[in-house]
């Protein structure tokens, strides 16, 4: 499976002649939806969902069950797998991680890809199978480098990916880097916006 990622929580999952997107949000570029045959939604939010985007693609979107998206998608509920551009995908997590001030959250999935890739989208929820590459978010308002650091010891995937970076200079990201590199004895590596994996 080719992984190549996009700025910031978008992900373009390639095998043989399928194309499987992964929240391809406002910040992304445009070429992640080029040729793509469907694309999961972790959670409503602009910088994971361009609404206008995704209409003028055409293309099929699932989305979780209950997502308030204007846009036609197929809903999608914790536990549900289904299959997606010819990929089997399990839906896990259920819900946003919390935000400050109790502020409203949403409904969140994270999805696991054939068995082996998992995005978590704005969650720090760890499945319960194994994982062999995991994406991790890197920078939130609802999150720290020690939980990204304690969520990736707790996945211990194979190898990780950042993702979730669109908001972070290049020291915050160096800085975020080096600690996952040290910290968590992982094959961790930062994939910048177009480059695969």
């Amino acid at each position: 499976m080719k992984i190549t990622k996009y700025t910031h929580a978008c992900v373009r999952l390639e095998h043989e002649d399928r194309v499987l997107v992964v929240d391809p949000g406002t910040w992304s570029e445009p070429s992640a939806l080029a040729g793509a045959d469907a694309v999961l939604i972790t959670h409503e939010h602009t910088d994971h969902a361009d609404v206008l985007r995704l209409l003028g693609a055409g293309v099929e979107v699932y989305a979780p069950l209950g997502a308030e998206l204007a846009l036609p998608y197929t809903a999608v509920q914790v536990d549900e797998t289904f299959t997606a551009a010819g990929f089997r995908v399990r839906a896990v997590g259920g819900r946003h991680a919390p935000i400050y001030g109790g502020r409203p959250d949403c409904a969140n999935l994270g999805y696991l890809v054939d068995g082996t890739l998992y995005h978590p989208g704005d969650s720090l929820h760890v499945p319960e199978e194994p994982v062999e590459t995991l994406l991790v978010p890197l920078q939130a308002s609802w999150l720290k480098t020690a939980e990204v650091i304690d969520f990736v010891r707790a996945v211990a995937p194979e190898r990780a990916f950042g993702i979730h970076d669109g908001q972070i200079n290049e020291r915050g990201l160096a800085s975020v880097n080096g600690w996952l590199g040290q910290e968590t004895r992982h094959r961790y590596r930062w994939l910048a916006p177009l480059e695969s994996g």
